[in-house]
């Protein structure tokens, strides 16, 4: 396809905002960091790779255990008719990798004459239930599902070969999705390829399975999404539900259809039907059965079409005509569509930036609204991306995202708002909204206002040559602000600034979100000091530069053994050189898990000399209960009164002093806790972004 204007300017706005960028890290990180950040840009992106797939090998019956408990949270309900082999292959997939959560599987024999009958009995754990007599596939899920005894049920047929952690991710879905009633695992044919990730039901009952023999690992078929109906070879749901709606309906004896139908129960009750990628069963489809329509069982699939078309006839006239060709457009149609566009996906455990973005579009989702994450790097961020997915979000990552012009021009009819994320993305992606999203709503998220923040380094670092890059990125940034629906700010502080700068400029105020996490430890638990910020953020490598050569050796004079722990990303060598040359400096680097640190330490620390924005690292600690003692900078725009709320002070023996009073004076350090757990609730939760976030987002 030929390359249009609009993909033109954002190849060029690309190379030149990559050059400038490369040019102002040149100035505050040093060439080292430079290179590494060129090399992340320019670097080709891996061959994506889905785990491989657990098949059983073909082995002598030998007895061996599957999981049990007595009191399962989970039971398993395998229907079987004959084909032993599969029910082994089942059976050995579920005790090579036991789910976490306590369960049962029960095999509910329909009436089989081969070694199923002599092999089931010898399997430790099993529930081996004998039918008096063969009544077909439903017969068997009624009776199996009457005998269970957990609070959750599983239907799996027995020629599945279920993938490690594949029923916890069914679980997890329960908690993470209240109002989820059904929820069905991606289906694997045994070479691969897709079978099916959910069902799309046309007018006449026909029925697509959405994604068959494509990639398992193509975003439109990766992530939690609502689905018309999930194949009854792996699906879960509260077995209380299933025995308010009558399990599977008689009417359809002896197979197909029922599983169908008992998703459209499960939707007509008020219960949400899902799709859980991240739950992977492989399939050996017709097995049972074969696939041939016209004879034996199969041939019931043709005719209990009509039976559910009859049933479900008004349903179904909402849903799209035969012929179709489903999409994530047409899957979505009923739903607002929000695009979000940034560098890389969010990663909320190692910047503040990133978990701000991750609960707002938790928030968005909450809100019934559809979001689509495209990275302009194209990267699959491993662990980050399927998080994101296992919320719902529609991510796209090469090779399937080939090039954010041409996927715009697939895709950005369908959006009603697409939010760009910091000002060099939006610079870039602009021209190409103006052609391919026209009737899109264009939110810029600033992050910070960085013109500011590296405006304030210039003045701290006396560099007249940092203060002219700081006046250029104050022209682009209101550039991309002129020509954007509405410009989102992250606090007070910085809508009083651009008020000044740019009056004319529609502001929405979301700070930071976090959850109020707690007190924590209690003063007499907590110890020693702490540090949260990735630096990759000049700011903070500024800050601790400053803590550790020139505070925190006032604090120890005061508090012998007191320890610093200093936690963030990629810390450089020159602050690890300093940090060996002070006792009891810790150099933690990255953390997965920083909550420890925030419930037991006494102290966090914010000695920031210059930067922009609401610090993410303030809100982390008050959320936990933890008294900070800042600079001036680090608690701007934040609502916080020194004394009242945290201790401030902007010179080193000021804030030394800070740290040691407060580090001494137990109710102090209790009133400072609770009041930072009231400012983060008040002012930095979800609740209290709520407003604006249903004009920027959800309002028409």
């Amino acid at each position: 396809m030929s390359m249009s204007l609009a993909d033109a300017r954002y190849f060029l706005n690309r190379m030149i905002g990559l050059f400038r960028r490369s040019l102002d890290s040149l100035r505050t990180r040093g060439w080292r960091a430079t290179w590494q950040r060129i090399r992340v840009h320019t670097q080709p992106l891996p061959a994506l790779r889905g785990p491989a797939l657990y098949l059983p090998g073909q082995a002598p019956f030998t007895p061996f255990s599957v999981p049990f408990d007595p009191e399962p949270l989970v039971s398993i309900v395998i229907p079987v008719y004959n084909h032993v082999d599969h029910t082994l292959a089942c059976l050995r997939a579920l005790a090579a990798h036991p789910p976490l959560a306590r369960c049962e599987v029960l095999v509910v024999d329909d009436g089989s004459s081969d070694l199923t009958t002599e092999w089931m009995p010898q399997i430790q754990g099993l529930r081996y239930e004998v039918r008096e007599r063969n009544g077909g596939f439903i017969e068997a899920c009624n009776d199996g599902v009457g005998r269970s005894r957990g609070q959750y049920v599983v239907l799996l047929n027995n020629d599945t070969v279920p993938q490690p952690g594949w029923l916890d991710a069914l679980l997890d879905t329960f908690s993470s999705v209240p109002a989820a009633g059904l929820v069905g695992a991606q289906l694997i044919y045994p070479d691969g390829r897709l079978q099916e990730s959910g069902g799309v039901l046309f007018q006449d009952g026909s029925a697509w399975s959405y994604g068959r023999f494509e990639s398992t690992e193509d975003p439109r078929y990766s992530a939690l999404r609502d689905a018309d109906y999930c194949s009854g070879a792996a699906i879960m749901l509260p077995r209380a539900l299933w025995d308010e709606l009558g399990g599977f309906d008689v009417r359809y004896r002896p197979a197909y259809y029922e599983d169908t139908d008992l998703a459209f129960a499960v939707r007509a009750a008020g219960h949400r039907v899902l799709v859980q990628p991240a739950s992977r069963v492989v399939h050996d489809e017709g097995t049972s059965n074969g696939t041939d329509t016209s004879t034996g069982i199969k041939a019931y699939q043709v005719r209990n079409r009509d039976v559910f078309a009859q049933k479900w006839a008004t349903t179904l006239a909402a849903h799209p005509a035969p012929g179709s060709v489903p999409s994530p457009a047409l899957l979505h149609r009923h739903q607002r569509q929000v695009l979000i566009l940034d560098e890389a996906v969010p990663q909320p455990d190692r910047d503040s930036g990133s978990l701000r973005q991750f609960n707002l579009i938790r928030m968005l989702i909450a809100a019934g609204l559809h979001v689509v994450f495209v990275p302009t790097r194209r990267e699959h961020a491993g662990t980050a991306t399927e998080a994101l997915q296992r919320l719902g979000v529609e991510v796209w990552y090469a090779p399937f995202l080939q090039g954010i012009g041409p996927w715009l021009r697939e895709h950005g009819p369908r959006f009603a708002v697409v939010m760009m994320v910091r000002h060099h993305v939006a610079s870039e992606c602009l021209p190409l909204l103006r052609s391919y999203a026209p009737a899109a709503r264009r939110v810029f998220d600033t992050v910070d206002l960085h013109y500011l923040r590296e405006r304030r380094g210039a003045e701290l670092a006396n560099d007249p040559g940092r203060l002219r890059m700081a006046e250029r990125t104050r022209e682009r940034e209101l550039a991309v602000m002129a020509d954007c629906d509405i410009t989102v700010l992250v606090s007070e502080a910085e809508r009083v600034q651009l008020q000044a700068d740019a009056p004319q400029v529609r502001v929405e105020l979301i700070s930071n979100l976090h959850e109020v996490a707690g007190a924590g430890a209690p003063f007499a638990q907590r110890s020693d000091l702490v540090f949260v910020g990735g630096f990759a953020h000049p700011p903070n490598v500024d800050g601790m530069t400053w803590f550790i050569g020139d505070v925190f050796p006032l604090i120890r004079a005061e508090l012998p053994g007191v320890r610093f722990h200093c936690i963030g990303a990629h810390p450089p060598p020159a602050l690890h050189a300093l940090a060996a040359s002070q006792p009891d400096v810790i150099i933690h680097g990255f953390v997965p898990v920083v909550t420890p640190y925030m419930d037991e330490v006494r102290i966090a620390v914010a000695p920031l000399r210059f930067g922009a924005g609401v610090k993410g690292k303030v809100n982390l600690s008050m959320a936990h209960g933890q008294p900070v003692v800042a600079t001036t900078c680090a608690v701007e725009g934040m609502h916080l009164q020194d004394g009242a709320d945290v201790l401030v002070a902007d010179d080193a023996r000021a804030f030394a002093a800070a740290v040691v009073r407060l580090y001494q004076d137990e109710g102090l350090w209790m009133a400072l806790s609770s009041a930072g757990l009231r400012n983060v609730a008040e002012h930095f939760s979800l609740d209290a972004a709520g407003a604006s976030v249903q004009r920027v987002f959800v309002a028409p």
